[in-house]
């Protein structure tokens, strides 16, 4: 089920930035058609992210406050991405050419401003991904979809 969860969300980042890509290169008249690639990413994430929370990355920090697990999660998945697109750069630089060169070519954008503003999306839709799933590890999965689905109790003041 958390894999479930896990892609869902990351599906509807990556489609927003995928459109949102989209739609600037578009304006210059530039055909942007690897609409797919996102949820792929997506099912490649959600299971790296559910292994990683097996593995329990990121946990050193679980009784500090929720900020510095949240925000140390987020940067530890957000480098495991980069590498997991960079193995997925490889390969796909590596099936359509089969050489070498293909492969750096392939690479050849790592390092860009591209690159780098993507693993930033890649970050701060990691922040309220892990901010929810750290409430969830303190207060319980059950209470915190009440919270998002029932509302809150009222408490009278005085």
């Amino acid at each position: 089920m958390e894999y479930l969860i896990n892609v869902a969300y990351l599906s509807v980042y990556f489609a927003m930035f995928i459109s949102y890509k989209r739609l600037i290169l578009a304006e210059h008249d530039i055909i942007y058609t690897d609409c797919g690639v996102g949820i792929i990413n997506a099912l490649i994430l959600g299971k790296v992210v559910s292994i990683g929370s097996i593995m329990r990355l990121g946990r050193w920090l679980d009784n500090k406050p929720l900020i510095w697990s949240t925000l140390s999660r987020s940067v530890i998945f957000t480098f495991l991405l980069a590498n997991f697109n960079a193995i997925e750069l490889t390969i796909r630089g590596y099936l359509s050419t089969h050489t070498s060169q293909g492969i750096l070519d392939s690479l050849s954008h790592i390092g860009t401003a591209e690159y780098f503003g993507g693993s930033l999306i890649v970050f701060t839709s990691f922040i309220p991904f892990f901010a929810i799933k750290e409430l969830s590890r303190v207060l319980g999965h059950k209470m915190v979809f009440d919270l998002f689905t029932k509302g809150r109790p009222i408490v009278k003041k005085g």
